[in-house]
């Protein structure tokens, strides 16, 4: 019933409206001449089918970086074993060699070094402008910057980011060190 009631006001308002009648004729010309078109154009050539892309798999660089930790220094496994069953004195040897080892890899990955040189426990100013993410203030904080106070950690900042890339498998992703089978 929709349609004859539209079908009714088209005709009637074509027949007394100028405006309407121009509106009704160009909605009946423009899909007409868009039908023309098609018939008298090509059809569209099949868009040639690509192979796909084929994407190398990822490991997050978190991963990256605990598996070196782990292959080159047992990080990994120092912190999963329970040490309550080890003397200090055990503890303190395996933790020079961890250290040592850790902190080659660090060194060579991100090549990291002190925000500031001065002693921890010296007095130092933090200048008007400072960086929030290079300087953590504590204490009773009042005023505006330049602040005084007592340097209590240097802090760390990486001067470069090289990480290894990764060439293993989709299933290796996620793998910080592979499980270690001795065959006999």
């Amino acid at each position: 019933m929709g349609r004859i009631l539209t079908a009714f006001r088209a005709f009637f308002g074509t027949l007394f409206n100028r405006e309407t009648a121009a509106k009704v004729r160009d909605a009946l010309i423009i899909p007409s001449l868009a039908l023309e078109e098609t018939r008298t154009q090509p059809a569209p050539k099949p868009l040639e089918t690509s192979r796909p892309i084929e994407r190398k798999p990822v490991q997050s660089e978190a991963i990256t970086l605990l598996a070196t930790l782990q292959r080159e220094a047992r990080l990994v496994d120092f912190l999963k074993e329970d040490l309550s069953n080890y003397s200090d004195e055990q503890v303190g040897a395996a933790v020079r060699e961890i250290h040592r080892d850790s902190r080659n890899v660090l060194d060579r990955f991100f090549a990291i070094k002190s925000i500031r040189d001065d002693d921890e426990g010296a007095s130092v100013e933090v200048p008007a402008g400072f960086d929030a993410g290079r300087y953590r203030l504590t204490g009773k904080l009042t005023g505006t910057a330049p602040f005084h106070g007592t340097l209590r950690h240097h802090g760390w900042e990486a001067t470069r980011c090289e990480l290894p890339a990764f060439t293993g498998s989709e299933s290796a992703a996620k793998t910080i060190a592979p499980a270690e089978v001795e065959v006999q």
